[in-house]
């Protein structure tokens, strides 16, 4: 008792004690005025504990549900080709043709992956004089769809990969958009047909999208193969078509000679 006495007399001043005397004498613990004050300082303590207690409660930030991060977009494949640089040509590819939206809007599905060689500006320079101006508009989308297989492949797991290749140019039958591909350890192989290079190394991979640099533009036979030269005449063949022509020369001077001697003849008559 004589502790409580300390704590209230602590928390009020004597001058708010109007009765200026211990709290609650041992002699008057069951008197009627010793109950009444009991009562009025217990409604006091009570009062003041649920004002403390709202302060504290008002004053604590409520915890706050964990805000959800922004859904991430589809990975941005000009933005890592032009970080890596000297992939200009093929970024005003990817646009022109609108590949590139095609792509990203395919990527959107984390189940779709790509993987994609990319040409650097020298491969395309090497390509003959024209070449890439020659072509229509839906010859340079087949172009841009040829380097890019629809599927998601690491380096390590082109070992694996049936051959020729399907990619998002077409068939991979004869005479169309096959991509052949072999791999011996970490160096592997693509071959058109027309083209044969290497990859020369990884730009990006996340596990849904490879990027892999190469140094020749692979070039499809759908759209290369007939604008390059016709086959050349066999030697035998050649010779054979220069005997008869040689031929059909002397049998025409013949037939010369002998219709104008049988002019002469009919004259000298």
């Amino acid at each position: 008792m004589a502790c409580f006495n300390y704590v209230l007399s602590f928390i009020f001043p004597p001058t708010y004690n109007p009765f200026n005397f211990p709290l609650f004498p041992n002699n008057q613990l069951e008197s009627p005025t010793t109950i009444a004050i009991m009562k009025q300082y217990l409604n006091i303590i009570f009062t003041l504990s649920f004002l403390l207690f709202s302060l504290l409660h008002c004053s604590t930030p409520s915890a706050q549900a964990p805000v959800p991060a922004p859904p991430t977009g589809p990975t941005d494949i000009i933005k890592i080709l032009k970080k890596a640089s000297q992939y200009t040509t093929f970024i005003r590819l990817l646009k022109s043709t609108q590949v590139s939206d095609r792509l990203i809007g395919e990527l959107r599905d984390p189940d779709d992956g790509k993987t994609i060689f990319a040409p650097t500006d020298k491969a395309f320079t090497n390509l003959k004089s024209g070449a890439m101006n020659s072509l229509n508009d839906n010859q340079r989308v087949e172009l841009v769809l040829f380097h890019v297989v629809p599927v998601y492949i690491p380096l390590n797991q082109f070992q694996t990969v049936s051959s020729p290749m399907t990619t998002q140019a077409g068939d991979s039958g004869d005479g169309e958009f096959p991509l052949n591909v072999t791999s011996a350890g970490n160096t592997v192989t693509l071959m058109t047909g027309l083209t044969k290079t290497r990859l020369a190394g990884t730009i990006y991979t996340d596990g849904q999208l490879a990027i892999y640099r190469v140094d020749q533009v692979l070039q499809p036979l759908q759209i290369f193969a007939s604008r390059s030269s016709g086959p050349a005449t066999a030697p035998g063949k050649a010779a054979d078509v220069a005997e008869k022509s040689k031929a059909s020369s002397l049998a025409m001077h013949n037939l010369a000679l002998f219709a104008v001697s049988v002019i002469a003849f009919a004259l000298s008559l």
